[in-house]
């Protein structure tokens, strides 16, 4: 047994979340050489360094496993935003079982499997923490009313914009991950009257961040953080730990590779339509198909004779183009390491 004392320096996990337009997006490129997951196409006035909008949940997966395998890229991996990589989520995980939206699971499933996907996806954000590299997810914020089971009366709560069902689940596991957790907001800071004293007026505002829990918002931190500092990164900036990167500008492909056996799919009922794929390229190929192609370095014609070996579902000489959207979206895209995996101990 290893048992050890003291302080353990460690990338750090950040959470910002808060109203649209107040600076997120701004606030986490002052973090140490960023590069940004952009799931919602916010960082487009932003001078950083991005990957491709993630066209699917897989797609995301991956570029957070190409920093895992090459840690050197970055000093912090930023999504923005978590709530629309929760879309995402979903997303795959209704295609691939063949329901039009999450609550068409019933008995609450739906919230479990998304709630599993979640938790198997902070663990892929611990491995990047172990790297060396922080990571900073932003959010936006809803206002929720709120009701203590042991008080009288009702108030409006500040929490992490989620889906509106599944918040309850996702939220709290993002919280726990965390190691900070910032509230970002505007404060007023005079208020003026009319001469009869009776109308209020707010003057103006600034902004700051909450990094303790209140009644009406969540917040934490564990440095012993003011409760309120200005939004500004030299703010917090001492949180961070002061490694020492050589930063590699253009990395090569490096994919993952799992040992595990495809799983096949099989459900003989009809398939409803849920946000399907279209063909978004000059070869007709779904985008979301031709992005994770790209990513891979994979070919057409590989794909293929993966989708025809691995049983039969197409002749080999059939584009994808004219794959079946139900097909692509509740078996390629989801199984897509296991094609990469198939391609490169099988085909090359």
């Amino acid at each position: 047994m290893n048992i050890t004392s003291g302080i353990v320096k460690s990338a750090q996990k950040v959470v910002i979340y808060g109203p649209e337009g107040i600076g997120k997006s701004t606030l986490a490129s002052k973090f140490p050489t960023p590069l940004f997951i952009d799931t919602e196409g916010s960082t487009k006035k932003l001078d950083v360094r991005r990957f491709d909008k993630p066209t699917s949940w897989q797609m995301l997966c991956e570029q957070i496993r190409y920093v895992i395998n090459n840690p050197l890229v970055c000093e912090t991996l930023v999504i923005d935003t978590i709530d629309w990589a929760e879309q995402l989520c979903i997303k795959q995980i209704c295609d691939v079982h063949k329901k039009n939206g999450i609550e068409d699971f019933g008995y609450g499933n739906g919230y479990v499997y998304e709630k599993e996907e979640f938790g198997r996806f902070l663990m892929q954000l611990d491995e990047v923490i172990n790297k060396g590299v922080n990571v900073v997810l932003t959010a936006h914020a809803q206002l929720r009313k709120f009701e203590q089971p042991d008080e009288m009366g009702a108030y409006d709560r500040w929490e992490l914009k989620l889906g509106k069902k599944t918040s309850s689940q996702i939220s709290p596991l993002i919280k726990e991950w965390a190691d900070a957790v910032f509230f970002a907001n505007y404060k007023t800071f005079a208020v003026a009257s009319d001469d009869k004293g009776k109308k209020f007026k707010a003057q103006g505002g600034k902004r700051i961040m909450y990094t303790s829990h209140h009644p009406c918002w969540d917040a934490k931190n564990r440095d012993g953080l003011p409760e309120e500092i200005p939004m500004e990164f030299d703010a917090f900036a001492h949180i961070l730990p002061n490694f020492s990167v050589d930063i590699v500008s253009q990395p090569q492909t490096v994919r993952t590779v799992q040992h595990e056996d495809f799983i096949e799919i099989i459900d003989d009922d009809p398939v409803p339509e849920f946000i399907p794929v279209k063909p978004e390229t000059d070869d007709g190929i779904p985008k979301a198909v031709k992005d994770l192609m790209n990513s891979a370095g994979v070919t057409e014609e590989e794909v293929r004779r993966v989708v025809f070996e691995r049983g039969g579902h197409y002749p080999v000489d059939t584009p994808i183009s004219v794959y079946d959207d139900d097909f692509i979206n509740g078996w390629l895209i989801p199984h897509w390491d296991k094609v990469v995996e198939y391609i490169k101990n099988n085909l090359r």
